[in-house]
Order: C-alpha cells, then structure tokens, then sequence
C-alpha cells in the first residue's frame, strides 16, 4: 500500500497567483444551458473565477515564487530543487520545471522535473518534493502546482479557473511527520482527458472537427468530463482514503483542526463532508471565488482561507487531492506562524512585474 511516513523536513512557506482579471458567472457564460446563473453557483459552488488570455502557469508560478522567496528570505542560490506539477506545461517538450530555473535565475546545479498530473497533483508533487529534502540531500525546494488551460476548456464552462502555487519546503530535523496516502484507479483514465494532441492520438485536421459531446460543441484537443463517474468516484474513493490513512496512522479525524478538499465542485465536496461527519466550519472553501483550480486548489485554499488562523497558532490539517487519472491523494501536516504564508498575488494580463496584492 502507498503509504509514506517521512520526517526531517517543515512547509517553510506557501503562495498562491492568480490573474488580475475576474470572470463572474452570468447566463451569458453558461450559454445555452437550463440552469440560471443563480442556480448553477448555488450547486456548484462557483461565483466567479481568475482566468487569462495570455497568462500560463508557469507565469503565475513565477510571480508567486518571487513573492515567496523575498517573504522568507531565501538566498536562491541555495535552492536546489524545483517540482513543477501542472496539466498546461509551456511547451510539450521541454520540461517547464527548467525554464522556471533559468527565469528565477537559480543555480545551475538545480534539480527540475515536470509531473503532469492534475486534481491530485499537488498531494503527489509534494511526496515526490519532500523525498527529495527528507535525506537531507536537499535543503531547499520549491513545489510549483497549478493550472491555466483556457485554450483546452469550453469556453461555455465555466468551471475551472487560472492559479499557480508555491510551496517552499525545507530540511529540518525538528520537524514533525508528514503522512501520506496514495492511489490511482488507471481504468478510469477516459473519465477527464483531452483526446487529442498526445502521442496516442496525434493532432491532425481531424482534430478540430466539431463533435456533441453531452450537448456542448466541442473538437478533440478540449478536455472532456464524464460527470457522474467523476462525481461518484470522488464521494467514493474520497472518504475511503481519509479513512484509510487515520487506520494505519493509528489517528481520528478529530485530530485534524481543517480538512483542505480539493476544489472540485461544491455538491462533491459537501457529499464528502456528509459521509465524513466533518464539521462544516473546519473544511475551507475558496471555490466561490477562484473556480477549480485544478493541482493549484489545495495550497490556494490554504493561502486565502486559513492564512489568519495559522499565524494564531500551529494547526494540524488533512488534505485531499482527487480526480484525473483517476487518481487521489491524502496528506497530513502541522503549520503555524513559524511558516510563511505570503498574501495572495494578482497578475496583470500582460504577465509583466506591475503585480497586485490583495
């Protein structure tokens, strides 16, 4: 079973970015659809969200890194590793995690990889992150996990929106356990995916060709849900894992202070709550105001949400990455006041240093 125990390494610090531009629901942005606009946000959670034209992830990722590095005081020339994980990487090939060394301009003996991995990425790009410090090999590293996929959504759903996060990790021999829990369900890989555009099926002219896919017109190079398979794997597997992991870590969830969901869609995660027994006042929401947002939801949440709470005093939380793949993946940690929890940065569409801070 995938479950992993290490020690020796503390969140030094966590930030977020996101656009400038806000995108509220209306009737004009759910097009041809039966529900109001009211409706739709009162179900699923969403009131508006940050979405670009021209903005990617790594552009956010970068602003949110600048911001974290002055936050914390880090010399970059001691950081030596980047994990980028994200479903919009700049380019196919190369890897994006070495365009972000040269643009922070860190050292050139950096470690740099890409994790193409989406709803989950962020629980897994942080066990991967935190491997990596916990030998003390490594002292600094910086996890960079989110999402802007304009140009592979609908542009008539709006669920999903733009975020990059930052989360500094660093070697620390008093620091207390990081816990995870780990899965995939591979048989349901055609639950989310872009049909189009991989090696699998190569982009050609037939790719653009305008198909029905449940009502909406849509080509094969644009993500595709299988909504309720989606939904029934979340409600399922969700509450499964979270039980899981306090079974063979010998824990209660009322051990927890939050329990950070992945921001899939309101109904999902009030379904998990439901089932959990959770109190409704410990799981933080950001999806009202910032979308799905993919890898980026977690950590996004934390910055918006529980930033005041965790400069009180140490808080203990549980978090759940669940979706593409199908894949999910639990993890547990205490932060306080000793971890840097930068304000929320706002990008501006042209992506150059004029940045905002809210």
């Amino acid at each position: 079973m995938a479950f992993f125990e290490f020690k020796n390494v503390k969140i030094a610090g966590l930030s977020a970015g996101v656009p400038s531009k806000i995108s509220k629901i209306d009737q004009e942005s759910l097009g041809g659809t039966k529900y109001s606009a009211e409706d739709y946000s009162k179900s699923v959670g969403i009131y508006q969200r940050r979405v670009s034209d021209s903005l990617t992830t790594s552009d956010l990722c970068y602003w949110a890194s600048e911001r974290l590095i002055a936050d914390i005081g880090w010399d970059r020339r001691e950081i030596e590793g980047i994990v980028f994980v994200s479903l919009s990487p700049d380019y196919m090939q190369p890897a994006t995690a070495g365009i972000l060394q040269d643009r922070l301009a860190l050292s050139k003996e950096c470690f740099a990889e890409d994790i193409l991995l989406g709803c989950s990425g962020w629980v897994y790009g942080l066990c991967n992150a935190v491997s990596l410090v916990s030998s003390g090999n490594m002292k600094k590293v910086l996890l960079m996990a989110g999402d802007a996929r304009f140009r592979a959504q609908h542009p008539l759903d709006p669920l999903f929106g733009f975020a990059g996060t930052v989360t500094a990790l660093e070697y620390d021999e008093s620091a207390e356990p990081i816990c995870f829990h780990m899965g995939t369900d591979g048989s349901g890989y055609d639950a989310l995916i872009i049909p189009d555009g991989g090696a699998r099926n190569q982009l050609s002219e037939k790719s653009f060709i305008i198909e029905n896919v449940d009502g909406k017109p849509m080509h094969r190079i644009q993500a595709r849900m299988k909504g309720m398979d989606v939904f029934s794997f979340g409600i399922t597997t969700v509450p499964k894992s979270l039980k899981k992991f306090c079974e063979h870590f010998n824990i209660t969830l009322e051990n927890f202070d939050y329990y950070v969901l992945h921001q899939a869609n309101k109904k999902m995660d009030d379904a998990i709550v439901k089932k959990l027994n959770l109190k409704p006042e410990r799981v933080p929401y950001s999806l009202h105001d910032f979308g799905n947002t993919s890898s980026a939801s977690i950590p996004l949440t934390i910055v918006t949400m529980l930033k005041k709470a965790c400069l009180r005093e140490k808080k203990s939380i549980l978090c759940c990455g669940f979706g593409i793949g199908l894949s999910w993946g639990t993890v547990s940690f205490k932060i306080g006041p000793e971890c840097n929890i930068s304000d929320l940065v706002e990008v501006n569409e042209d992506g150059d240093d004029k940045i905002h801070v809210i």
